[in-house]
């Protein structure tokens, strides 16, 4: 049996989410089906995140064994062959056995991407959320500055969610602009459920003047209430998995 691990891009817009679920489409299911028609049998998948639903990615990682004579370059163009357009496999290579996209990861990189334009660009609506009043990009990076480093982030997570600790190391949060899109880049060693979100909201309520730029305050809460709304998920994109 060989190892081997993928790098995949996708859009996320027509799909539940990455991981397989029994009354929708999703990324997962489509790469397994792709997996099973290449190497004819059924073969899981293993994740190193699971991105949500509309959630796009241009370097989420997955791996998976199986017994193959197949040579490791040509194994993308098998499977690109057999996947749907918006889903694609960019890279295989063998690693060792003990290798598991989750649990090997030591952080991975998102960002999220707003259109600040007066009117929505037509060709980024897909990836990119429209906020059509300015933004005041000094305070964004000023409110980023206060959440970078280890933290208990639970005023960050969606209500409900059921986690062991909801302590993370925010390696950097990065607020920039290219022309008029603001891009907010986030690196962790680990996320809460639609923590990179609900960060995005509160930035964008500190860049619209509603609230103070130091979140200190939000953090210490350790509340849902005391965060800001929850972004849409169309504008997230899963950049890269570091190991």
């Amino acid at each position: 049996m060989k190892n081997i691990k993928l790098t995949l891009s996708y859009a996320g817009t027509n799909y539940h989410g990455f991981q397989r679920q029994k009354n929708a489409i999703t990324i997962q299911e489509k790469v397994e089906q792709a997996l099973q028609t290449v190497f004819g049998e059924s073969i899981p998948l293993t994740a190193a995140g699971r991105t949500d639903a509309g959630v796009h990615a241009v370097g989420q990682v997955v791996n998976f064994k199986v017994a193959t004579s197949i040579p490791i370059n040509r194994i993308p163009y098998a499977l690109n062959a057999n996947l749907p357009h918006d889903i694609v496999v960019t890279a295989a290579e063998f690693v060792p056995d003990d290798f598991h996209a989750r649990y090997c990861a030591k952080s991975k990189v998102y960002r999220y991407t707003i259109d600040n334009a007066e009117h929505p660009r037509v060709f980024t609506r897909h990836y990119a959320l429209h906020i059509g009043y300015p933004l005041n990009l000094t305070l964004m990076q000023q409110a980023a500055a206060t959440l970078v480093g280890k933290h208990n982030f639970r005023s960050f997570m969606a209500s409900g969610s059921s986690v062991q600790t909801t302590e993370r190391h925010l390696l950097r949060l990065d607020v920039q602009k290219q022309q008029q899109y603001i891009e907010i880049t986030v690196e962790a060693d680990g996320f809460l459920y639609n923590m990179i979100r609900i960060i995005t909201g509160t930035l964008i309520e500190v860049g619209r003047g509603k609230r103070p730029p130091d979140l200190t305050p939000v953090l210490n809460e350790r509340s849902r209430a005391a965060a800001g709304w929850t972004a849409p998920p169309h504008g997230l994109v899963m950049l890269e998995v570091k190991y």
